[in-house]
């Protein structure tokens, strides 16, 4: 016998094999009829997984939190069987899932195109009226290789595995090697839709064939799925690539530059505006900002690791038969400068802070607007403590993390990534790392997560995740702890004995890559920007030529304080000039008038289309300085 502990606590005896369903059946036949999977031992299951030992057992069913990791899978798998119905000769290569959905790529003659996804999706529709069973099998690598004869991405991956058995699932006519866990039936699945389809490189190489790659999204309840298709159309609408050039903010240009983007105006005045409130924090918090060279000898990088670690993703150069490196990250720049005099235990902690430029080589495929680029930079900082200064040190880089973002209105999680396979060092300094990053968090009630093996190669890390006004999460800030570069610069700082004692480094960054981080903020606010970070914040439109100088004269007085002001009097109608200004997102406009050029007193029209009559100039001004200082995030009016 076995004994089975449910989610109640309770334990009751079941024959050695029996399956999860026989248990669902045993509490209960609604349970039973609803079921979808398990959880056995913490550990996502298909119904009829046998039990040989004593276990915790929960029965999944479509409104439990981990149904939509196993009706996803189901809903790949029913794609693919619809696609391979559907065209002839299909290859199907992996089809996981991912947040939110899944994808499936495939290798076919004919291009799909979105206008194809109504067919596969009646398609998909009929399979599950159809009410297949799905039954998983264990078959040795041999017969898998029968079975996938005509399956050459299936074959690799077959070949891939280590283990003399591998899992098959059986969907009617459709077979897949998978792990699982599924559904039992399709009947279960109800709620989809395909998404987009794009090129995708097999296993990521670009060496490699091109193949389709299916997005789409499934869930357990309707209105959840339609909650999710209008995030979509909404993050669409926002998307910074659309967004950024069409406000003036930046532009990309793929022949001269790409994956480098260049800043124009309007977009390096709200980059000016982050850098200033960072630099503002970054000193109330004890940092001194210093600038490093954007090229150096390959030398150094060499001794910080970065050569043996990270070569493939950096650029070279070679001059005077001396090969020198552009800098992917601002570490090493750093330590030369602790390293230029004799450092005492009284100097620490040291807090160095940079507007750092890297460069990383990225591939071609993989760059995505300001999201993933060759070149960006970091708002990065390096702290050079005593062991005894760890606690401290991390705690306010949390509470600096914590002031910045909460300019931003963001609110935000952390997981702490620990010791990768490729690492540097004995794990002893690990453990110790870790736990000094784990004990950091708890002390500042940070949420968090593990994630194993995700550490850089020097040290374990946490990675902040913000969440922006479409909820979606945002890996920003980073901070890693590392015993290893002052061991291998022979860094030092001599205490109270008079020792040479090597120094503790923190290496970290709140924006993480500022480039990035804007172009969070242009989705996230949908280039609406607050006001103090707005590119303009008055726009003043004169009504005919007989009031431009009245409006150029206000234009001029905002300006002596401090307001940047858009100035619209070209010979257009008022109403295309509205138009024109809006188009900027500017948080106010001014039409100036009779009644603005023989008075004191204006009328407003904010961008978000409310109209506040009869305010004081004076008034108005002193709102708005008081706005832009307190860099509030709603419009005052």
């Amino acid at each position: 016998m076995v004994k089975i502990k449910l989610p109640d606590g309770s334990i009751k005896e079941f024959e050695i094999g029996i399956k999860a369903s026989e248990i669902a059946k045993s509490i209960s036949e609604g349970l039973f009829r609803n079921s979808i999977g398990a959880k056995i031992n913490g550990e996502l299951k298909d119904l009829d997984t046998a039990i040989e030992e004593d276990s915790e057992v929960s029965i999944i069913t479509l409104k439990d939190d981990d149904a939509p990791k196993i009706y996803r899978h189901t809903v790949a798998h029913i794609m693919a069987q619809a696609v391979m119905r559907i065209y002839d000769n299909v290859k199907v290569a992996i089809g996981p899932t991912i947040e939110n959905g899944f994808y499936y790529d495939f290798d076919l003659e004919e291009k799909i195109s979105e206008d194809d996804f109504e067919k596969i999706e009646s398609e998909m529709k009929k399979i599950v009226k159809e009410d297949i069973p799905i039954k998983r099998s264990i078959v040795s690598k041999d017969s898998a290789k029968e079975l996938f004869k005509d399956q050459p991405y299936k074959l690799e991956l077959i070949d891939s595995i280590n283990d003399e058995n591998v899992s098959i699932y059986k969907q009617g006519d459709f077979i897949d090697l998978c792990r699982g866990p599924h559904m039992p039936s399709t009947k279960f699945i109800k709620h989809f839709k395909l998404l987009s389809v794009s090129g995708a490189y097999w296993k990521g190489d670009e060496n490699n064939k091109m193949l389709q790659r299916i997005y789409a999204t499934a869930f357990t309840k309707k209105n959840e799925l339609d909650e999710h298709l209008h995030l979509l159309e909404e993050a669409k609408k926002r998307d910074h690539r659309k967004l950024g050039p069409q406000l003036g903010l930046f532009t990309i240009d793929t022949d001269v530059a790409p994956g480098m983007p260049f800043f124009l105006e309007r977009g390096t005045i709200a980059l000016n505006e982050m850098k200033q409130v960072s630099r503002e924090i970054h000193e109330k918090y004890g940092y001194f900002e210093v600038e490093t060279p954007q090229i150096m000898n390959v030398n150094l990088w060499h001794q910080s690791g970065h050569w043996d670690h990270y070569q493939d993703n950096m650029f070279f150069t070679e001059k005077e038969d001396t090969e020198m490196a552009v800098k992917p990250m601002n570490c090493p720049g750093h330590i030369v400068i602790y390293n230029k005099d004799i450092k005492s235990y009284r100097d620490l902690p040291i807090r160095m802070f940079e507007f750092g430029k890297v460069h990383r080589y990225e591939r071609s495929g993989v760059l995505h607007g300001l999201f993933r680029v060759r070149v960006f930079t970091q708002d990065d900082a390096h702290i050079f403590c005593t062991k005894d200064q760890i606690q401290d040190e991390l705690i306010g880089v949390m509470d600096l993390i914590d002031e910045l973002y909460s300019v931003f209105g963001f609110e935000y999680e952390a997981k702490l990534s620990t010791m990768p396979e490729d690492h540097m060092g004995d794990v002893e300094t690990w453990d110790l790392a870790i736990s000094a990053l784990r004990t950091a968090l708890e002390k500042s009630n940070t949420k968090f997560q593990i994630n194993e093996g995700d550490g850089a190669f020097y040290g374990p890390k946490i990675d902040f995740y913000v969440t922006d006004s479409l909820g979606r999460k945002w890996q920003c800030a980073t901070l890693q702890l590392d015993f290893q570069m002052p061991e291998r610069f022979n860094m030092t700082y001599v205490n109270p004995d008079n020792e040479e004692i090597r120094p503790v480094m923190l290496h970290r960054a709140i924006f993480g890559s500022i480039e990035r981080f804007f172009g969070i903020l242009i989705e996230s606010f949908a280039g609406a920007f607050p006001t103090w970070m707005s590119p303009e914040q008055v726009s003043i439109i004169s009504v005919s030529e007989k009031y431009n100088d009245g409006a150029t004269k206000f234009a001029k007085e905002l300006k002596k304080h401090g307001i940047r002001v858009s100035l619209n009097i070209s010979d257009s109608t008022v109403g295309y000039k509205i138009r024109e200004e809006q188009m900027k997102k500017i948080p106010y406009m001014i039409v100036f008038g009779e009644k603005e050029l023989s008075s004191d007193f204006i009328n407003i029209r904010t961008r978000e289309n409310n109209n506040v009559d009869n305010i004081k100039v004076e008034d108005f001004i002193n709102t708005l300085k008081d706005e832009i200082k307190s860099r509030k995030l709603k419009l005052s009016y």
